[in-house]
């Protein structure tokens, strides 16, 4: 499977949106592996933001990103890169597609609620500065990844009684 980083902005976090963000996730079928809401310090701004060092709006990014807490999760699942940036939407609310994220609860290109990694060497990056190899929790299954073994086996799914 694979792997994305996620995070709720702290213009989310602020505006209470942290469980409805997450519900879109899981909704949609994807797996939270890991997930922390912490303070980010300059040096995990700086490390997160590195490929925009140098333009006149990184100074603005690590301000923003360092403002107030936010809401770091692994997530995982079959195309999970490209599906979770579809779901989040353009990063600019108001050309963000109706229904997205972003088109629904961002207020301004600053500040559009959540981040999401934009290629497997990003996410690979991105997961490393957040966290450590032991706190990702590997060893479950989702209810959909409990349902979808079923079908393909020969054994009848377990309903429930």
């Amino acid at each position: 499977m694979e792997r994305t980083f996620m995070a709720i902005k702290p213009d989310a976090v602020k505006r209470g949106l942290i469980g409805r963000i997450i519900k879109r996730i899981e909704n949609k079928g994807y797996k939270i592996v890991a997930m922390k809401m912490l303070q980010p310090t300059l040096e995990i701004a700086e490390k997160h933001y590195a490929e925009h060092k140098g333009k006149p709006f990184y100074p603005e990014l690590i301000k923003y990103i360092t403002s107030g807490p936010i809401v770091a999760m692994v997530v995982e699942g079959d195309n999970v890169i490209e599906g979770t940036r579809h779901m989040m939407g353009s990063t600019v609310p108001n050309s963000a597609e109706v229904g997205t994220i972003r088109a629904d609860f961002g207020m301004t290109k600053e500040c559009n609620v959540v981040h999401g990694s934009d290629s497997i060497e990003a996410a690979e990056r991105e997961i490393a500065i957040y966290f450590t190899q032991d706190e990702l929790c590997e060893n479950w299954k989702t209810m959909m990844e409990l349902v979808l073994e079923a079908q393909h086996s020969d054994s009848t799914p377990f309903v429930g009684a």
